[in-house]
């Protein structure tokens, strides 16, 4: 299960935008985001990040080992920039009990699961119950399912995850890290939740 930049970023050209804006403006602001994302694995939480951070997709990316950390800025029109510090977290039975370590302290925890799958449903489920009773709170919480490029083999329908992202507080959003759809999308949403504090 990985994530080939064998298909271009449609969105890069406006991540490229918000990039290029001015950051030197004397009311800007600074915030450092620590995000953390959640799933079973080979929902494709890494090949979302790897899409954001580096426009790529890599179909023969390996499997999560603990955990693995990108960055990436974004610079908004208000002339706030955003850094987020992002925690990818590995989906396996067996680093479970590691993923408190990365979801501590955390601003944002991203929630994944594939379309395809109800069991990674139930798994993403499992996760947000664990935010919920460990995580900081007023901690920004998405569900993203993946992989709607696959949609011939859905699964979990987009009305039930919509009504179990309002019912807990959650935003709600499908993407594809292979063809990028609402991958920068993503991201923006997160943006507009961020509390405007200086850093």
């Amino acid at each position: 299960m990985g994530c080939s930049s064998s298909f271009p970023d449609r969105n890069a050209g406006r991540l490229a935008s918000l990039n290029s804006e001015s950051s030197t403006a004397p009311e800007s602001k600074n915030l450092r985001v620590k995000l953390v994302l959640l799933g079973d694995s080979g929902v494709g939480k890494s090949c979302i990040v790897i899409r954001f951070v580096r426009g790529q997709f890599d179909p023969t990316s390996q499997v999560t080992v603990g955990a693995s950390f990108l960055s990436q800025t974004l610079v908004l029109q208000d002339s706030t920039t955003v850094k987020f510090e992002i925690w990818d977290t590995a989906g396996q039975e067996r680093y479970a009990s590691l993923a408190p370590l990365y979801y501590r302290g955390a601003a944002v925890a991203v929630v994944v699961y594939d379309i395809t799958s109800p069991d990674t449903f139930k798994k993403a489920q499992y996760w947000v119950k664990e935010l919920q009773k460990h995580a900081t709170p007023g901690i920004i919480m998405a569900l993203v399912g993946n992989k709607v490029d696959l949609h011939e083999n859905r699964a979990v329908s987009s009305q039930d995850a919509l009504e179990y992202a309002d019912k807990n507080g959650m935003f709600f959003i499908e993407t594809s890290a292979k063809t990028a759809d609402n991958i920068n999308e993503l991201f923006e949403e997160i943006t507009k939740r961020l509390p405007r504090t200086s850093s």
